[in-house]
């Protein structure tokens, strides 16, 4: 790993521990109803959205009550994405005069908005008016991720409360999460990011002419549109000259924000962050890195503040920052390296059997290889997606670190509110086997663990290895699968595992070499996405629930400490076996047989 590496690596870390720290303080004041700075701007605000609802924000809900207000919302909001892209084609703001969304990608796009997954099937930029991208995409950026916050906050409040059957209200932590935190980031950021020439406007695509003449082929088509064919049934190409081009426009900045801070992903632009209107400078690229993480990360010192016990939130930050380390420095090196089975033109091959300068294929200049791998591992850590590179022009080395980043259930920081709760489940499985190993019922922050957390706890962490594993193993079988995989062999498998794995675990992006934007994988990834998400969160409120009710235990001499470097390393074993367990099987015909062909070097 080269020097500028490690100083990028670690300057990261340390930006996001200053600006997460005061940001999980800020956040524990919020959601516990303490007055802070923007209390006396916004509480205005929230007042009139709670008497214009109906809602007393004094009422708090059980944990079912919780679950079918959060479920009613979310497929209101889906239902919602999915009629607006139906009917764009009639509605204002659509300049380029975008027709209907199919059904099958309308179905798609809106559970994957809904669920904070932003897997996108479609081009951005020639399927979507800024109508649907500000009122269907970008609103439910901030929706989806206030909803993963709203989730995390009621199963902190499981382990801070005793002797309760309230886990506070679902419609006050989503407005809360919504007006105080993601609101004020994403408008700072919109404005940092238009300073540095991200647009945002209304107009028009521009055609503009271009300094040298542009040749492509494309399809001759008949006048009703459909491509003409030749005698052996292949389409007639056509070589097209020009010296225009025409640049998208649109209200990028404000989606770009929510997109990073909520933890979303999806691009404005098909080419997502790498496309220059989006991810214009090195510094938007870095500021991009930390917004992903910035909540992720506060929401460790949120937890430590609600619970009374910092050192549970360092705890918890630590296992999570020593797999992310690891992860990273493993996809930096293998980028830094590149593939041996390419060697220099006129170099010996004994002497060299390195890239020149390691694998840029499918990475922005701009960005260049440390940027773009510490992106790659920032993004599938968190439940981000969004990316800056080419995940499938990775070494097969690099696409396996983020395939395994999202398998590990992305705890790793995660997405908002989501990463929490995932890794307070691995802190509870944690405890419990370390309870067996001593033959003492487990606790966790004063709670025993019993036999109803653990089957939530096996139900949460087995919802997701079953619908990637499931949907992977009928996408390699069925017919409509097959077709859309244009790459054999280990690549192509890694493309569906990866797919299905992003899908599943609320991600978002894509090797991209697999044609997905077809009836089959718009469904089946449709139903990954939906159950990935809703699976998880019905049974964590269950444990909410369960915890809140429950008397807090006095510490004694045999409680497990759950806060000192033991106890991180049995979290970050947990996390790591869990993983190794399900996914080894099918990683070992992807991402590390192609591994293995890629070291057969032919002389």
């Amino acid at each position: 790993m080269t020097t500028n590496a490690m100083w990028m690596l670690g300057l990261f870390l340390v930006s996001l521990l200053v600006l997460s720290w005061p940001l999980g303080q800020y956040m524990a004041r919020v959601f516990q109803g303490e007055r802070h700075f923007l209390t006396g701007a916004f509480q205005p605000v929230e007042k009139l959205i709670y008497r214009c609802c109906g809602i007393q924000s004094s009422d708090e809900m059980g944990w079912k009550q919780y679950a079918l207000a959060l479920l009613a919302f979310n497929l209101l909001g889906a239902l919602f994405v999915y009629g607006l892209q139906r009917v764009q084609g009639m509605l204002p703001l659509n300049p380029q005069q975008m027709g209907a969304v199919a059904p099958d990608s309308a179905f798609n796009t809106a559970i994957s908005f809904v669920t904070n997954t932003n897997w996108q099937g479609y081009s951005g930029e020639s399927t979507m008016s800024y109508l649907t991208q500000m009122l269907a995409l970008t609103v439910q950026n901030f929706l989806s991720a206030a909803t993963g916050i709203a989730v995390v906050i009621a199963l902190i409040r499981g382990f801070a409360r005793h002797s309760l059957s309230t886990i506070g209200s679902f419609w006050v932590d989503m407005t809360r999460s919504t007006l105080y935190v993601l609101l004020p980031l994403s408008l700072v950021l919109a404005v940092v990011m238009v300073g540095q020439g991200t647009i945002q406007n209304f107009k028009p695509y521009q055609t503009v002419q271009t300094l040298d003449e542009n040749t492509y082929q494309q399809a001759v088509t008949d006048k009703a549109g459909n491509p003409v064919k030749d005698a052996q049934g292949q389409p007639v190409m056509e070589t097209v000259k020009t010296h225009e081009q025409t640049l998208a426009m649109g209200p990028v900045a404000s989606q770009e924000a929510i997109k990073m801070i909520g933890t979303n992903g999806g691009g404005f632009f098909n080419a997502n962050s790498a496309h220059p209107y989006e991810n214009p400078t090195s510094l938007t690229n870095f500021l991009q890195m930390l917004a992903i993480f910035v909540i992720p990360a506060g929401l460790c010192f949120t937890f430590g503040a609600m619970v009374g016990d910092k050192r549970q939130g360092w705890a918890v930050l630590a296992a999570m920052t020593v797999i992310f380390v690891v992860m990273t420095c493993i996809v930096l090196v293998a980028e830094q390296h590149g593939n041996p089975a390419l060697t220099l033109a006129g170099v010996d091959q004994h002497a060299s059997t390195l890239q020149s300068g390691g694998n840029m294929e499918g990475k922005e200049t701009r960005f260049g290889i440390t940027a773009s791998a510490l992106f790659i591992a920032v993004t599938t850590s968190a439940s981000c997606g969004a990316v800056n590179s080419m995940h499938d022009a990775l070494t097969p080395l690099g696409g396996l670190v983020p395939t395994a980043l999202m398998q590990m259930g992305e705890v790793v920081f995660g997405g908002v509110g989501s990463g929490l709760y995932g890794m307070l489940i691995f802190a509870i499985l944690a405890v419990f086997i370390a309870g067996l190993m001593i033959g003492r019922t487990p606790e966790y922050l004063g709670k025993k663990i019993e036999i109803f957390e653990m089957k939530m706890t096996a139900l949460t962490i087995l919802v997701t290895p079953l619908l990637v594993l499931m949907g992977t193993s009928m996408a390699v079988m069925v017919m409509a699968g097959k077709t859309g995989i244009y790459n054999p062999g280990a690549h192509g498998f890694s493309e569906v595992l990866y797919a299905f794995t992003s899908a599943a675990n609320n991600n978002g992006s894509a090797f991209a070499g697999l044609s997905t934007n077809t009836p089959f994988y718009n469904t089946m990834l449709g139903i990954a996405m939906w159950f990935g998400r809703f699976a998880m969160i019905v049974p964590i409120l269950a444990i909410a629930g369960s915890l809140a009710a429950k008397k807090r235990l006095t510490a004694n001499t045999g409680t497990m400490p759950t806060h000192g470097p033991l106890f991180v390393v049995l979290l970050i074993g947990t996390v790591l076996l869990v993983g190794a367990l399900n996914y080894i099987p099918a990683l070992a015909l992807g991402p590390v047989a192609e591994h293995l062909q890629m070291q057969t070097v032919h002389p």
